[in-house]
């Protein structure tokens, strides 16, 4: 397994040159089965991200523009009365793959934004009073980009908490510029991606994740971080326990890539910030640097 996992971190560094560290976030992120949300500027390669993802993972993939003036049906599906049968026939949104790309989702209104949540938390929809589950395994890649920007809307609390990951990928390097500048086009080396697994492979990988084991130290310093994100006075907002277990099937699914059967305190530092840095909320401070204090503040071995 860990040739695959080294395989389709490789082949996906073909397309996003120089942003490895990123590419096993969201490779861990959906390992943890978490939905992943990417943030950044327009241009920056998140799309082509989503993309790389389904085409190495070998899953069933549908993209969606979000618009100021999508309605939660061009999303979940709709049913049309047929005059031939007399009857409603359900017509299947685009959320019915096993990846969705939810394309700069905040650019859409939260009504729109809302029809999300029991997707992404129940692998399910109800409409029209009956219950549809969706494909396994399922997975939502959000972009969306800052808040800056015209025609943004916030996100809720409630719609970033369902995101296990929220990730930026930034500018390249120069290293990995010069090669776009000298004729490498990462939308060739999109097409000829191939699928590295198959959706049993990949629900093989997610269950040894949940296999990777955590010592009582491991987890006396996971909860360290939790209570200190809670009671510190820089933070408004700390973890809720929904928050603690992502940070640990995170961490766990991050040891795992990287051949390792236990957990280390380098694990749930490589993806706190990713998991944590939407979660906290303070008064006048950004997320990641409360993050960063937090690492700065809780001893990895207990006084």
């Amino acid at each position: 397994m860990q040739k695959i996992i080294s395989a389709i971190v490789a082949d996906i560094g073909k397309v996003l040159l120089g942003k490895e560290h990123q590419v096993k976030l969201a490779l861990a992120c959906l390992l943890a089965r978490g939905h992943l949300l990417i943030e950044d500027l327009p241009g920056m390669g998140k799309t082509t991200l989503a993309h790389a993802l389904a085409q190495v993972l070998g899953l069933s993939y549908k993209r969606v523009q979000f618009t100021s003036d999508m309605l939660p049906a061009d999303i979940l599906g709709v049913s049309v009365f047929e005059r031939e049968s007399g009857q409603f026939r359900f017509h299947e949104g685009p959320v019915f793959s096993q990846l969705l790309l939810a394309d700069e989702i905040n650019r859409s209104s939260p009504k729109t934004q809302s029809a999300l949540l029991e997707a992404m938390e129940e692998r399910q929809v109800s409409i029209d009073g009956e219950t549809r589950p969706l494909p396994e395994p399922f997975f939502v890649i959000a972009t969306q980009n800052p808040l800056q920007q015209s025609g943004t809307f916030v996100l809720p609390e409630s719609q970033l908490d369902r995101f296990l990951m929220r990730i930026s990928l930034g500018y390249p390097t120069r290293e990995a510029e010069r090669a776009l500048f000298q004729g490498i086009d990462p939308r060739a080396q999109l097409a000829q991606l191939k699928p590295r697994i198959n959706s049993e492979g990949l629900r093989k990988l997610q269950s040894l994740v949940g296999q990777v084991k955590a010592s009582e130290s491991l987890l006396d310093y996971l909860e360290r971080l939790v209570q200190h994100s809670r009671h510190s006075p820089e933070c408004a907002v700390g973890l809720s326990p929904r928050g603690a277990l992502a940070l640990l099937h995170a961490a766990r699914a991050w040891a795992l890539i990287h051949n390792r059967g236990h957990l280390l305190p380098e694990d749930l530092q490589a993806v706190l910030p990713a998991v944590a840095g939407h979660r906290l909320q303070s008064d006048g401070g950004d997320g990641a640097q409360l993050v960063e204090r937090m690492m700065h503040q809780v001893d990895i071995i207990a006084a």
